[in-house]
């Protein structure tokens, strides 16, 4: 493997150097030439990359070909309206769908099991990754996406669903629906294939109990390539990452030094072979360990510990990242609000909510409760433009929201990730 890593990774520095400008100037700021890299041994003389460079290369800046190889495009959110955009060529579709596969075969499921894939499809990567990669693996693909629990449900039990895709909150409430129609002894489900949002092991023996099934754990990122990075295998003791196509790194989150296996800093990842747009030393902001001991299942590949969370202040809402930044710069564009605003997370019937509590003038609680609504109306939809997800909205009278001397604090997540 470490050959193999090496003499992808001297090709991905060539690569980038010829055909992508900005890594071509940053190597050239610290004098390096691609001839510097002779394997992965070298990995930490190459400079990181962060989500803030693809968004000031945005849209198609860090593409490393021309825009006619690219087959497909996806987009994540970004804290002020722009998109992280990634692009796609054949190939990188074809190594898409081949990570996805081998993670759906660590969950025991095969060609002859029929897939349920309640992600959303679109800019998302989760739905259309889940997707591919089955369909690669010669299952069925039933392609439900979210929404209507109930259709879900019965399509589950009227075709003989196997197994699922989606995220771990909605598969508990899927779980609740179930029972509220009865139909918890009609399902033939096996196996579950969870990710897109943290959850705990707790949650996961709970989804186990609760569904008689095995629930695997998938991780991935659209910048690196969708779900398909990492997963899980019957053991549950780490996420096996494919490291043929993805270098993993481990480094300190404030010194951005390598530290040794078993130890908690930040995900980093360079794309071994990916071609519409590799990256180099990509920091995920994700708080993980590593390890490189065979597992009890025989996999000698690299595997992460569970997250521990996130170095930055995002927040991952149903499989949506949300900036608290997004909703200040959707109240400041509207100009009826005061600048003081309260994002409130919580779990409610296993599935992730927001509540946004809003200071709005004096005058408006004198005004018609019409007028109230009105706002109320005009505050959400412009929130949920913003971020992709609808919200509850609270307006409260100036001075509600506590001040602080220091830095604000916007965000209150009640969700428990121990």
């Amino acid at each position: 493997m470490t050959a193999l890593q090496s003499a992808r990774l001297v090709k991905l520095v060539n690569r980038v150097y010829h055909n992508v400008e900005y890594y071509r100037k940053k190597m050239q700021q610290v004098g390096l030439e691609p001839g510097d890299i002779k394997g992965i041994e070298d990995i930490t003389k190459l400079p990181f990359t962060t989500k803030n460079d693809l968004r000031d290369n945005y849209p198609f800046g860090l593409f490393a070909v021309p825009k006619t190889e690219i087959v497909r495009v996806h987009a994540s959110s970004g804290t002020t309206g722009k998109a992280t955009v990634v692009g796609y060529t054949r190939r990188d579709i074809e190594v898409w769908q081949e990570c996805v596969a081998r993670t759906i075969s660590m969950a025991d499921l095969g060609k002859d099991d029929i897939i349920q894939i309640a992600y959303g499809y679109g800019l998302f990567t989760g739905g259309l990754g889940a997707h591919y990669g089955a369909e690669n693996l010669g299952a069925t693909v039933v392609p439900m996406s979210t929404g209507n629990t109930k259709k879900l449900v019965t399509m589950m039990v009227d075709f003989g669903v196997t197994g699922i895709m989606c995220t771990p909150s909605y598969l508990l409430h899927i779980a609740e629906v179930i029972d509220e129609m009865g139909q918890m002894d009609n399902i033939k489900l096996k196996a579950a294939i969870c990710g897109a949002e943290p959850w705990t092991e707790k949650m996961r023996l709970q989804i186990e109990e609760k569904l008689h099934i095995r629930a695997h754990d998938i991780y991935g990122l659209s910048e690196v390539m969708g779900p398909g990075v990492a997963c899980d295998c019957k053991y549950h003791k780490g996420l096996h990452i494919a490291e043929d196509h993805f270098l993993p790194e481990i480094v300190d989150a404030d010194t951005l030094e390598p530290v040794a296996d078993g130890v908690t800093g930040e995900l980093v990842f360079s794309t071994l072979t990916k071609e519409g747009i590799p990256l180099i030393r990509y920091r995920t902001k994700d708080l993980t360990s590593i390890t490189h001991e065979t597992c009890e299942c025989g996999r000698t590949t690299a595997r992460l510990s569970r997250f521990k969370g996130r170095s930055d202040d995002m927040l991952i809402i149903r499989g949506v990242n949300v900036f608290p930044s997004q909703i200040e710069a959707a109240l400041l564009e509207l100009g009826e609000t005061t600048p003081h605003y309260l994002m409130i997370v919580d779990r409610v019937n296993n599935l992730d909510s927001l509540e946004v509590q809003v200071e709005v003038e004096e005058r408006f609680f004198s005004d018609e409760i019409k007028e109230l609504e009105k706002l109320t109306k005009k505050i959400a939809t412009a929130i949920q433009h913003a971020i992709g997800l609808a919200v509850k909205v609270k307006l409260v009278a100036p001075k509600t929201i506590e001040r602080s001397m220091g830095k604000s604090v916007h965000v209150i997540d009640n969700r428990k990730f121990d």
